[in-house]
């Protein structure tokens, strides 16, 4: 019989793992982690004995799956959010590796080495396409005051070709710039990918400026893709540790599709533990796809496969599942800028470690990106991790 001996005490003929103090303490600590690079492991801590397994591997995983040190003090961004350069993932190296995966992938190596015939559940590598509509247009559909506003500063700030085009695009002789909705299903038609849009329904506000729910165009507009993909909610800005405001826009999106809504994704990424993921469970969400970061590609849980939330404030397993994107395009567009490098370039090794664990590999773009040089790569993009 196969047996994993998680415990000090030395038991024969299985393979041994001694145990860390996190899983069995109550509240939360500020536990000193010191990391170390591994052959077999690659990076490793609460490494605690010369054992074939040589650290806490069930103790580290849930270190990192929890984000347990998003609970303790850290420095935050201008947006309040945890940084991701306070993670240990970047300051040791590992972000770019969903180093949960490769630890699994080396237990199995072992436990295959003492139990030859034991066998394992095989994962199958999937791609899920995620369209974040944070303004679904850029002239149409502003309403009257917002419109004059916009003709009102591209006349005193001299954008002559704005205000031209602005023009053209509400006199319906050109197509809004943002209105990219039929590239895009399309073009998840031909290539059969699996894509979720997420809908801003916020009030108005400096960091929320999407269309009005009321708007009986935008709301056509989300019927239309609701017909051929799953829309989720993208909860405001303004709608942060405010579960009335959430509500509301849940139920702006339910009466515009008819449907129940199961999934969102914070507008900002912005994610506050417990309470973020607590708010969005009591409002009835099921999928969360906000475990990212939107200024680093890479892997905020260090894991690429689904995983249910453990809120450690409460000490419960929930019910919600977290869905980790790990490229955003707005990120790509960035680096590569910044290094003068090919955006496929720069995420062709995160795509990479995905299939290397068959796991679920989960992008961002935005509506308002898919200008002609992004649609091109967008396609460019989709051959790569269909592959």
């Amino acid at each position: 019989m196969p047996k994993i001996n998680y415990s000090d005490v030395k038991i024969e003929n299985c393979l041994s793992v001694k145990p860390h103090s996190i899983l069995f303490d109550v509240g939360i600590k500020d536990y000193p982690i010191e990391v170390n690079n591994h052959q077999q492991f690659f990076k490793i801590f609460f490494k605690n004995s010369s054992l074939k397994i040589p650290f806490d591997f069930f103790g580290a995983s849930f270190w990192l799956l929890s984000r347990y040190e998003e609970y303790l003090p850290f420095k935050t961004d201008k947006h309040n959010r945890f940084n991701y350069k306070s993670s240990l993932a970047y300051q040791y190296e590992f972000i770019q590796t969903p180093i949960i995966n490769l630890w699994l992938k080396e237990l199995q190596i072992c436990l295959l080495e003492k139990y030859p015939l034991l066998e394992f559940k095989e994962n199958n590598y999937t791609y899920c396409s995620t369209i974040d509509v944070d303004n679904a247009y850029k002239y149409k559909h502003k309403g009257f005051v917002r419109a004059l506003a916009g003709y009102v500063t591209d006349f005193f700030s001299k954008d002559f070709l704005s205000f031209k085009l602005r023009l053209k695009v509400i006199l319906g002789q050109k197509k809004d710039p943002f209105d990219c909705y039929s590239f895009l299903v399309d073009t998840h038609k031909k290539f059969d990918i699996k894509a979720v849009y997420f809908f801003l329904l916020g009030d108005y506000g400096p960091n929320d400026k999407n269309q009005s729910a009321t708007n009986l165009s935008f709301q056509s507009l989300i019927k239309s893709i609701a017909d051929y993909s799953v829309v989720g909610i993208h909860p405001s800005y303004g709608s942060n540790n405010k579960m009335k405001q959430l509500k509301v826009e849940m139920s702006r999106l339910a009466n515009i599709i008819h449907k129940p809504i199961t999934c969102s994704r914070q507008h900002f990424s912005m994610l506050k533990f417990p309470q973020t993921y607590q708010d969005l469970l009591q409002a009835g969400i099921e999928q969360d796809y906000s475990m990212g970061y939107t200024n680093r590609n890479g892997f905020r849980a260090s894991y690429c496969y689904p995983y249910k939330w453990y809120n450690i404030e409460n000490e419960m397993l929930t019910p919600l599942t977290i869905n980790s994107f790990c490229i955003a395009e707005n990120t790509l567009t960035y680096y590569a800028s910044k290094e003068n490098k090919n955006m496929v370039e720069l995420a062709l090794p995160i795509i990479n470690e995905v299939k290397k664990f068959d796991g679920q590999l989960i992008s961002i773009f935005h509506n308002d990106a898919f200008n002609d040089k992004m649609k091109l790569f967008y396609l460019e993009f989709l051959n790569t991790v269909k592959k």
